[in-house]
């Protein structure tokens, strides 16, 4: 805080100074051109005077008039020179303040793109953090992915195989019924007509 007022406090400084400098700078530039001008009037004046000496035939009140005359323009003149000067400073004082402005802005700017740059993020390290833990997640979960795929193919293979073994089981087991019942109906034929032998020696 005390750093900012120590520069405003300066700013406004250099600013009066070059306001000071600007009313000495045209009061300066009036009182030159007004001498100048003085110097104009003499040098015309005594041009006038050697004229008329030399014709003789002007008169103590032309005189006058011109004299007149010659005070009027020349405070016309450093009227006008005056209003130029005022009106000069006004303009140079507007693009100063405007140059000023620009700087200010450009300053403020320039620091609020230094703090962008220094702009950190305060969860940085606990969302580093969960980033691996995730990256792990995911690694993990590729491999199960994996291993389960290979076991899904496994287990339908062994199901497949189950399937066929189960249906061999089922034909053989009818097979095998098959077999028995012929087998006990070819044994009762038998000892039937064993039975019938036996009946008939008897």
């Amino acid at each position: 805080m005390l750093l900012y007022c120590s520069c405003f406090y300066e700013k406004w400084l250099e600013k009066k100074g070059r306001e000071n400098g600007k009313e000495r700078s045209i009061k300066a530039k009036a009182k030159k051109r007004k001498k100048e001008f003085g110097a104009q009037y003499i040098n015309m004046k005594k041009s006038l005077g050697v004229s008329i000496g030399s014709s003789g035939r002007s008169s103590a009140g032309d005189g006058d008039d011109d004299d007149e005359t010659s005070k009027t323009a020349m405070a016309s003149y450093q009227a006008r020179e005056e209003e130029i000067e005022r009106r000069k400073m006004e303009v140079r004082e507007r693009v100063e303040s405007q140059i000023t402005r620009v700087e200010e802005e450009s300053k403020r700017l320039t620091q609020v793109w230094a703090e962008l740059e220094e702009l950190t993020d305060p969860m940085r390290k606990e969302v580093s953090n969960v980033r691996r833990r995730l990256e792990l997640a995911n690694r993990d979960l590729k491999s199960l992915q994996q291993i389960c795929q290979k076991k899904e193919k496994e287990y339908k293979e062994a199901m497949e195989a189950f399937q066929e073994k189960s249906n061999e089981r089922s034909q053989l087991t009818t097979s095998l019924m098959e077999l028995l019942n012929e087998s006990e109906k070819f044994r009762m034929r038998k000892l039937e007509e064993l039975s019938k032998i036996a009946n008939l020696k008897a």
